[in-house]
């Protein structure tokens, strides 16, 4: 484990709070002119207990389950898709390889609950729950002790390895719908405006999909915490990678938040233990609807905003060399002082 996030690291007080917007203000720049990259050296320094954080490897971890609302219609893709994705992970050529390959981020894909068979690899981490959740249309995704299952597998994966910073990507047909399910209960916010096109649903598919949401929506009351919300409406993926950001938190690790299924469940993480908030950094703004809502939930300001709305984890590969970039800011940055410039008159 790497030294900033050890048993010996000190209680974040006051006085360090106070010394690190010192250490901030004192580098050779006017107070405040590297704007957003000051924010997130902060953000690195309080989640590793360090002046002088060290952020120099990341992973990319991508929970892949499937969806018994799938079979509903609310996909574009067929749900074959997630198995054969999930191949195409192992096989290095989705688009979170090859991001991954090419800013040094080490790569995992855990088969969280695919349907069918299970998938058999070498490099597969397999931690399925069942083979896909039920439909939600009917009555609850999952049983409280799967859900207990993958909360569980999911912080012992978030926690495990010593990476600096951890990234956690999905891959589901079906999960936007699961997450938009799951956004509307933790938030209250009205289902419609958190409901969009997905993997690209036209306007009549868009249409079902919100019918088909509505009424799964209205089995339950309107709000519900994060436990229960996400067994009623949520995926195997979704409910692991909640566990992971608690479990990475937990470790003192950066967790570095991707798009709209992943603030889904960072929004779920967060229920379930707040102090979780403040080691998570988020990415980017998806061009998937209800991220925005779900980002505001969240009081979160992302680093990018690229349209993006692939999910996989790829926005949160790109914001890594800028999270990175401001770690070394902190840490390597001369001082006024220290390289006898003049300061401010």
């Amino acid at each position: 484990m790497n030294e900033s996030t050890t048993e010996a690291a000190p209680a974040w007080d006051a006085a360090m709070e106070a010394e690190l917007l010192r250490r901030i203000d004192g580098k050779t720049k006017p107070v405040g002119a590297l704007g957003g990259l000051e924010i997130l050296a902060a953000a690195v320094a309080r989640t590793q207990r360090s002046l002088t954080p060290r952020l120099e490897t990341c992973c990319l971890t991508i929970f892949a389950a499937d969806h018994g609302i799938a079979t509903e219609g609310v996909s574009a893709y067929p749900q074959a898709v997630t198995r054969q994705m999930v191949l195409n992970f192992l096989g290095g050529g989705a688009a979170a390889n090859v991001l991954a390959r090419s800013l040094g981020v080490a790569l995992r894909v855990v088969d969280a609950g695919v349907a069918g068979e299970p998938v058999v690899h070498p490099a597969l981490v397999s931690s399925r729950i069942a083979a896909g959740t039920r439909s939600c249309l009917d009555g609850p995704a999952m049983t409280s002790t799967e859900l207990d299952a993958a909360l569980g597998v999911g912080r012992a994966l978030g926690a495990d390895g010593d990476w600096h910073a951890r990234c956690f990507g999905e891959m589901g047909i079906g999960n936007t719908s699961s997450a938009a399910l799951v956004a509307h209960k933790l938030t209250g916010l009205s289902l419609d405006p958190l409901v969009g096109r997905g993997t690209g649903l036209a306007d009549p598919g868009l249409a079902r999909k919100r019918e088909i949401l509505g009424r799964a929506a209205a089995r339950t009351v309107p709000c519900l915490g994060p436990h229960d919300a996400m067994a009623e409406y949520g995926g195997f993926e979704i409910a692991m990678m909640t566990g992971a950001m608690l479990g990475a938190a937990a470790a003192g690790r950066v967790v570095i938040v991707d798009g709209f299924i992943a603030s889904v469940a960072a929004l779920a993480a967060v229920g379930i233990e707040p102090a979780a908030r403040g080691a998570m950094v988020f990415a980017h703004r998806s061009a998937e609807r209800g991220h925005g809502a779900v980002l505001a939930s969240l009081a979160a300001e992302p680093i990018l905003d690229l349209g993006l709305r692939l999910g996989e984890g790829t926005g949160a590969l790109l914001a890594w060399p800028i999270i990175k970039a401001a770690a070394a800011m902190l840490t390597e940055m001369s001082s006024f002082e220290s390289a006898g410039v003049s300061g401010p008159a």
